[in-house]
């Protein structure tokens, strides 16, 4: 294991967070707020979240923190991500603390469960960036190597070989090279 497991889930969830824009005329994941509530749900978010009538707001929150995250994310300067990650932290008045709850063994979190859910997406995402800057490896922070795709990815293997964002690219990738390599042998 490289981080801890808190750590490696909230930099899955930010990489899944960041995917969610729109891009090759895709759409856009994050839509709707019914999208943003798949997205919490399918990523076990605990805590409160806005009133209904308040829901447009948090979504409004969460698609700029997803920018701000793809920004970080392939920065690929260490200063730049301290910077940003300093300034995600401070905005979220962070202070970090034990929590043990919903399965989870101890982990950090660092705002209470009724911060509003963008703080709370915001201030894990700097936790788990912190952790990137500090062990210096920036060099996990991906973008997929497949031609037709842009998507981030955390290369959580040991040898730092991960190449793709999932099994879908790294198959389409591989037939492709197999295909260039049996034209060129015919």
């Amino acid at each position: 294991m490289v981080f801890a497991h808190d750590t490696e889930v909230a930099l899955a969830a930010a990489a899944a967070l960041a995917n969610t824009r729109a891009d090759d005329g895709g759409a856009d994941a994050l839509a709707r707020v019914e999208d943003l509530d798949a997205f919490v749900a399918g990523w076990s978010y605990t805590g409160s979240r806005a009133a209904p009538r308040d829901r447009a707001d948090e979504l409004a929150a969460i698609r700029a923190l997803r920018e701000e995250v793809a920004r970080l994310w392939t920065a690929g300067d260490a200063d730049t991500v301290a910077e940003g990650v300093n300034r995600l932290l401070a905005d979220g008045a962070a202070r970090p603390h034990l929590a043990r709850h919903d399965g989870w063994d101890w982990h950090l979190h660092a705002t209470s469960p009724d911060q509003p859910l963008g703080t709370r997406m915001a201030v894990e995402c700097g936790m788990a960036l912190l952790d990137v800057v500090r062990a210096g490896e920036l060099d996990r922070l991906k973008v997929c190597d497949a031609d037709d795709c842009s998507d981030l990815h955390v290369d959580l293997s040991r040898n730092r070989s991960r190449r793709y964002c999932g099994t879908r690219c790294g198959n389409r990738a591989d037939a492709a090279a197999y295909r260039a390599r049996k034209a060129a042998g015919e």
